[in-house]
């Protein structure tokens, strides 16, 4: 049970969301900066996406769908007459 200060109405409860390094994340083209996925694909480092999905790309992700959480993301940061995201 939270316990609240004196005179205070609301708790802040901390959390950590878990994201799927497998599954529906794998399904789809993510958005990370265009040098970090030229640098990881040549490397076999791993990148992090707008999403949070972690992982060593593989493959041209022009034969996949956008993330609609990634996009959703960059649309939220997109500064207006931007060319379009890195993926």
């Amino acid at each position: 049970m939270v316990q609240l200060a004196p005179g205070s109405q609301t708790a802040v409860l901390e959390r950590t969301e878990l994201r799927p390094e497998d599954g529906d994340h794998d399904r789809f083209s993510h958005y990370v900066p265009k040098g970090k996925l030229m640098e990881a694909m040549v490397n076999g480092t791993p990148v992090v996406a707008l999403c949070g999905k972690v992982w060593v790309p593989t493959h041209n992700p022009e034969k996949y769908p956008v993330c609609p959480t990634c996009k959703e993301i960059w649309e939220t940061l997109r500064p207006g007459n931007d060319k379009g995201p890195d993926r």
